[in-house]
Parts: C-alpha cells; sequence; structure tokens
C-alpha cells in the first residue's frame, strides 16, 4: 500500500486550487463578443398564449434578437425530449406530450419559458425582457397528484386522459394477494413524500460559441457530463453531427441530478448563437431557478405490510401517485417507477411484492431525478412502514427489523423487485449502530428531556441502495513528456472529490507519484465517450475502468521492460511499491515513468497490439455486470419542545457498508453532505404551490435550508463488506445520506410523540405541524 493509495484517508487533491479562489465555473468564462440572453417566463400556471409582441423590446438600444417559438418551430427545432420509454401495466405506452423549448399557445407552469431576449449586455437584455407583452388568457389549473386525477380535473395535455401519463406496475400481484390471504396481521401507513428544491450551490448557466468557419458549437456548461447535451444539441436542436458540437464543463458547483437534463435555456442559448454567429451567455439566477430547475420527489404513497404470527414479512403491497409536473422531464418517468421498484423491499425478506405507481401531470415545475432519485422514495416509505408494524405488533422496531433482515447467509438474494444482492451483513451493521447510539441507555435521556419540557425520540433507519446510471465507463491514461500522467475520464465531479480518488487508484496500482497524475474530465472533444455521474456510479464503473487500464499498462509495461532490460517477458515483474519493473532475482530495475519515455522512442513491439507510438499509453474500460447495493444503518435522536413544537436532532449515529472504502475522509463527507440534505427535507424544505399553480416557496426567503444549527454531532463510521461483483469491492456512497436520514429523522419523531397517540405527520415537520398534531392528539385523548 502506497502512501498516497487507496484506503488512505488523503486530503483532496482539488482543494487546495478552490478555496484559495482558484476555481473556474461557467459565469467566470466570458467570451469576446459575448452577448447575453435574459429567458421571459409565464407568469401563470395554466393560460392560453394569445399574442406575443416583442416591437418595443426589440427597438430598446441593445437588443441583437429575440427568439420565440415560431423561430424554433421553423427550424423543427422546439422540443425537449424525454429518454424514457415506459409500458403501463396493460402493456400500452406511457402518453407521450410533447414539451416544447419556447411555449406556443399554452403555458403550463409558473416559470415555462415564452421567449428568449439576446442583447449586448445583461441589463439591456433584463429591460428588454420585460419589455415583451404577453397576452395570455388564463385558464384554471390543478395542483396535486390527487387533485389532478379527480373527475372534472383541469386537463393539461390532450395525450393525457386523466392527466396520466402512465400507470406502471412491478412484482407478482398474485403471490401478493395469496400472501395477504394468509397474513396474521396488516400494517397500513399512509405518507407524502414532499416536493424539493434542488438548489445547488452554482444556478445552472451555458455559455455557446458558433464558429461559422467550422459550422462547430462549443458550449461552456455546469454539467453530470456533457456527453448528453451534446447529443441533445446536436440532435434535437442544431441538426447536426454531434462531433460538430463541443461541450466544456469547468469547476460545477453542485449538481444532485438536476444538472443532468435538457432544459429550455440551453437549447435557446445555443440557437442564438448559431443564428447570430456571436457568443451567447445565459446565466440563471436563483428565484428563476425555483421556477425553472426540475424539482424532487413529490410522492403519495399507500404501503401494506403482510406479516405472520412470527412477525415474518409475507408480502408488500404499495401504490404510488407520483406528480410529474407540467411536462415530462428527460428522465421523470424513471424516478417514481423502476428507480424506486429496484429497492422498495429494503433490506427485508418479503417474499411477495406488488408496485403500482402512477404518473400525473400537475400545472407545476417538471419532476425528475434528485440526489438519489427513487431510492429515498423507496427506503422512506419502508422504513416508516417496518416501524409502525413493529409498534402495533407490540415487539418494537428494533426486533421487527432484527426477525425480517436478509442474512449473510441467504446472498445472493434476489429481491421482490428481481434485484440480486450480492453482499451484505444488515444486522451485524443494525447492532453495531444501536451499541454505538447507545440505544440502552436511551429511556435515561428521554426523562432527562421529559424533567426539561421536552419529548425525546429514537428513530431508526435501515437503508439499502441500488447504484444505477450508464453501466459502462473508459478511461484513457498518457504518460506526456514532462514526467506527468494524464488520467481521461468519462465521469464529471460535480464537487465529490473524483481527482482525488481517481489518483489514488492510479497511485496505488502503479506506483506512481499522486502529484504526478493529473484527471482531465469534462470536455466531449478530449474524451469521445462518457457516462457522466449520476446514481452513485462513478467509482464502480469509472474506478473500475481506471483499474483495468492500469493492469493493461503493466502488460504492456512488461513487454518494453523486456527490451530496454534485455531479458524475456518471463523474466520481468513489477512492483507497484516502487513503480518499477525489474528482472526477476537482480537489482536491475526501470521506473514507470522513465519506461514511458523510452517506450515512445522504440515504438511498436512484438507481442502487444496497443503498443506503437503511443508507448505506455492506453484506455481501459469497464462494464458493470449488475447493480452495486450500499447500506447501512442510521440511527436518530429529537428532542421536542412542549410548549412550541420545535423539532431538534440532538444525535445522530451511523453505521454504513460501501463495500471497500477508497478514501474514508471523503466517504465521511459524502454521507454527512447526505444526510444534512435528508435532515434538511425532513424538517424544513417544502415546496407549496397556491391551488391556482402559483410558488409561494419561490425563494430562499420562503423556502427553508438546513443550516449549521439545524444540524447535530455527527458519529460516523463503516464495516466494509466487499462488493462481490466489482473488482475494488466498492459499492457507492454518494446518495446514501439522503436515503437514510429522512426516515430515521421522522422516525425519531413519531417516537417522541408515541404517548399523544399522533397518527401522522407528513414531512416537512415543521414546529407549526408539530405543535399542532400534538394539540389534536390530546384534544381528541
Amino acid at each position: 500500500m502506497t502512501q498516497f493509495g487507496a484506503s488512505q484517508p488523503i486530503r483532496r487533491v482539488e482543494d487546495h486550487r478552490l478555496v484559495s479562489g482558484g476555481g473556474r465555473y461557467t459565469d467566470d468564462i466570458d467570451l469576446p463578443n459575448q452577448l447575453h440572453g435574459v429567458v421571459v417566463r409565464s407568469p401563470y400556471a395554466h393560460a392560453r398564449i394569445t399574442s406575443i409582441d416583442i416591437g418595443e423590446a426589440r427597438a430598446l438600444p441593445g437588443v441583437v434578437d429575440i427568439l420565440t417559438a415560431a423561430d424554433l418551430d421553423k427550424s423543427d427545432a422546439n422540443l425537449l425530449p424525454c429518454m424514457i420509454p415506459l409500458k403501463n401495466r396493460d402493456g400500452s405506452n406511457r402518453a407521450d406530450p410533447k414539451r416544447p423549448v419556447l411555449a406556443r399557445d399554452i403555458v403550463r407552469h409558473v416559470g415555462e419559458a415564452v421567449a428568449f431576449v439576446v442583447a449586448e449586455n445583461r441589463h439591456a437584455a433584463r429591460d428588454a425582457a420585460e419589455l415583451v407583452m404577453v397576452d395570455y388568457d388564463e385558464l384554471d389549473a390543478t395542483v396535486g397528484a390527487a387533485r389532478s386525477i379527480e373527475p372534472g380535473a383541469v386537463q393539461l395535455h390532450p395525450e393525457a386522459p386523466g392527466n396520466v401519463s402512465f400507470d406502471w406496475s412491478a412484482g407478482d400481484e398474485a403471490a401478493l394477494e395469496a400472501a395477504f390471504a394468509r397474513a396474521a396481521h396488516v400494517t397500513r401507513i399512509e405518507l407524502v413524500n414532499n416536493r424539493l428544491v434542488v438548489n445547488s450551490m452554482e444556478p445552472r448557466c451555458l455559455n455557446a460559441d458558433w464558429d461559422a468557419a467550422a459550422e462547430k458549437m462549443t458550449v461552456y456548461a455546469p454539467t453530470q457530463g456533457g456527453w448528453g447535451l451534446k447529443n441533445f444539441l446536436a440532435g434535437s436542436l442544431l441538426k447536426i453531427d454531434p462531433s460538430r458540437v463541443r461541450v466544456i464543463t469547468p469547476d460545477v458547483g453542485g449538481a444532485f441530478g438536476m444538472k443532468l437534463f435538457y432544459y429550455s435555456e440551453a437549447a435557446c442559448t445555443a440557437f442564438a448563437a448559431r443564428k447570430l454567429a456571436r457568443p451567447v451567455k445565459w446565466v440563471n439566477e436563483r428565484t428563476e431557478s425555483f421556477l425553472s430547475d426540475s424539482q424532487g420527489r413529490d410522492h403519495v404513497t399507500v404501503a401494506e405490510l403482510a406479516l405472520d404470527g412470527d412477525h415474518r414479512a409475507l408480502g408488500l403491497r404499495v401504490r404510488t401517485l407520483a406528480d410529474l409536473g407540467a411536462y415530462h422531464s428527460s428522465f421523470g418517468p424513471l424516478i417514481p417507477s423502476m428507480a424506486t421498484a429496484k429497492v422498495l423491499t429494503g433490506a427485508y425478506r418479503i417474499p411477495a411484492l406488488h408496485f403500482n405507481v402512477k404518473g400525473v401531470f400537475t400545472n407545476t415545475v417538471p419532476v425528475d431525478a434528485y440526489r438519489g432519485a427513487g431510492r429515498p422514495e423507496a427506503i422512506y416509505m419502508m422504513e416508516r412502514l417496518i416501524d409502525k408494524a413493529g409498534r402495533e405488533t407490540g415487539i418494537g422496531p428494533v426486533e421487527i427489523r432484527r426477525r425480517n433482515f436478509v442474512s449473510p447467509e441467504e446472498m445472493p438474494y434476489t429481491n421482490g423487485a428481481g434485484e440480486v444482492y450480492d453482499s451484505g451483513e444488515f444486522r451485524r451493521l443494525f447492532d453495531a449502530c444501536l451499541e454505538k447510539a447507545d440505544y440502552a441507555g436511551f429511556p435515561a435521556r428521554k426523562a432527562a428531556s421529559a424533567k426539561q419540557g421536552k419529548r425525546r425520540g429514537f428513530g431508526i433507519s435501515y437503508f439499502i441502495e441500488a447504484t444505477g446510471g450508464n453501466p459502462t465507463e473508459g478511461a484513457d491514461v498518457r504518460f506526456e513528456t514532462d514526467g506527468t500522467v494524464s488520467l481521461l475520464v468519462g465521469t464529471q465531479s460535480g464537487g465529490q472529490g473524483h481527482a482525488t480518488a481517481y489518483t489514488q487508484i492510479m497511485a496505488e496500482k502503479l506506483g506512481l507519484p499522486h502529484d504526478r497524475i493529473r484527471v482531465i474530465e469534462g470536455d466531449t472533444d478530449r474524451i469521445p465517450s462518457g457516462g457522466g455521474t449520476g446514481g452513485s456510479r462513478s467509482l464502480t464503473t469509472q474506478g473500475a475502468a481506471i483499474l483495468n487500464a492500469g493492469d493493461r499498462i503493466i502488460e504492456k509495461g512488461r513487454l518494453y521492460a523486456g527490451q530496454v532490460l534485455e531479458t524475456a517477458l518471463d523474466d520481468i515483474e513489477f512492483d507497484n511499491q516502487s513503480g518499477e519493473f525489474s528482472i526477476v532475482g537482480t537489482d536491475r530495475r526501470i521506473g514507470i515513468l522513465e519506461l514511458a519515455a523510452r517506450a515512445r522512442e522504440i515504438g511498436a513491439v512484438d507481442g502487444h497490439e496497443e503498443t506503437g507510438d503511443n508507448g505506455l499509453d492506453t484506455r481501459g474500460s469497464h462494464t458493470v455486470p449488475v447493480f452495486t447495493f450500499p447500506n447501512g444503518c442510521h440511527v436518530c435522536e429529537v428532542e421536542i419542545d412542549e410548549a412550541t413544537g420545535t423539532v431538534a436532532v440532538v444525535s445522530y449515529a451511523m453505521v454504513d457498508d460501501f463495500g471497500t472504502i477508497l478514501n474514508p475522509q471523503i466517504v465521511e463527507g459524502q454521507v454527512i453532505g447526505g444526510v444534512a440534505q435528508g435532515i434538511g427535507q425532513a424538517l424544513l424544505e417544502h415546496t407549496v404551490y397556491d391551488e391556482n399553480g402559483q410558488l409561494l416557496s419561490g425563494s430562499l426567503m420562503d423556502y427553508c435550508l438546513a443550516r449549521a444549527d439545524n444540524l447535530p454531532p455527527f458519529d460516523f463510521s463503516t464495516i466494509e463488506v466487499p462488493c462481490k461483483t466489482n473488482p475494488l469491492g466498492v459499492k457507492g456512497v454518494g446518495e446514501a445520506g439522503t436515503i437514510a436520514g429522512p426516515p430515521a429523522v421522522m422516525n425519531a419523531v413519531f417516537d417522541a410523540l408515541a404517548e399523544l397517540g399522533v397518527e401522522r405527520i407528513d414531512m416537512p415537520a415543521t414546529a407549526e405541524v408539530v405543535w399542532q398534531a400534538m394539540q389534536a392528539a390530546r384534544a381528541a385523548a
């Protein structure tokens, strides 16, 4: 093991540059002769456009052009595609209403793009946007999935009768009905997974530059991988070969899924840049982000768990209404259906499952993947449900989990959705976390809180996640003439520490000094293909591809070392501690960097198809055969003030299994950051629309993110159970905290209020909501 290799808690190699002001984000990039774009947005949730008058705005000094739907329609470019086909439970296709880049005749949510103003500077563009006169005939709106499928509800799309996009199911309904028929007890729960605004640190933005001579578009944008954007701009918008679009992604200030998707503003900016033959820059403002960025979650679920006489699970029935917003977002239909189904049964042995979900259109911002993308929704349901089952049966939340965990002896285990868990020691992690959280000492802490006028609750969450995303990734390794090594990767960091993790893998494999390795990402010309970042896929796919590249470099290096050291191939060995090739049993050796330079001079050698002018340069790749399944136990304690209903998270312990740990510091930071977002969802964050579709929580004055004083001390540890389907043994970590956090917090809230008889509180459990629930329970009692 090298000092800077795998499993070492080294500091992130990116941090010095970023914290010392050396970051380079898209808004830092200004191009010569650049124009600026501003979007004209609908003030109505549902309205018919009767006319658009751009005359006065067009005449304003500095205004260069104003795009409307008519401009894009002429080029057959007025479409934002949805990439997810889906079959209904009857075998028919989901509804397929088209989502325009710029609204044509009808707007369907507040903030929908209607026109795009381009001017010499941002101020002129803003002034002109206010002068674009759009006449609207306001229509009734519908908000909320349950309301929108009621008879007589306002219809958004003629292609989706009853506002239903899809009616999808998974599992074995006959087996489930048989399981319920022999159940000794059935626990039922109704809950809401509240809608969230993503709120990444860096808002979306884009800078597009059309080279008319080369007929090539270069785009700068904060993405989670520019290849999707490249293909969208080339195919759907500009109608050119993808090789003539280059997407460069500089530093990215957070993404969480939202920066994967296709948006109107990107299309308008690129379209205008080509039309005007000048660079065009567009930057979203924070308040605009609330109206235009894809939002997350928003499920209404009813779930039932059938138990036998020993309180062991027989079957799980789940019915969900998923609010899709006004249109299908890029991957919107995937999240409440297939992505949620993967781990719907959690870490438990539940033989029968049937899951039905209806996707519903409403007059709100479209919904898509948000950190965890379906798995937080699934685990929140499961952990709330099994907690309630433990209370109803009298054996409690701890014992019912112990009785129903899948055991290590059952691995590989196929869950009710057909996913195969390759490894996991759920009971071991569960017991370790209870000990870490001092479960035995909780009654004493509860009594102490009561003396202070506070109700204390103990909440458990056991999560399991299925990683996702593109299963294939490549890695190019280039030995440069200056003695450095360039590692070109197809994922994209949004702040997760990719450069550090990938450097560690390469340093460990090849014995290279970490400061000689440069990780290069975010340029679709230099890196012709990539799967991007999402679904906690980066280390399982990209890391394994880097490992494969390292193996191929050693294989090639032995051939070259045999030439240089003048010996047979079988006599050459490689030492990854020193980074040297040597003749077995002698002190004759050569370092890998020196060998790379010699290899360029030698050229091709017999015995390897990749040798040639590039020397040791190599491409590695990896395709994951199946998903990996990170998992772990989180325990939260809360105190609720009797007088105000204020919920304080006072402690939080976690024991997680992410397989082999590459960098403990990065893992801990990722998990704690995710838990902070989970606590925010559970207690603070709520996207609220009124009955007319107006967004009431439209800024950070109205929408509360978790701050430092909302967070407790965190007690973090891991137990490594290496993944059996991944060459690194890793399982992924990026989304764990947002999956585990909300049920841990909410189960603690219910535990604190159990003696009062509170039966239901949905997220967010704000002070007002909790206080009202306590008063209602006291009145009922």
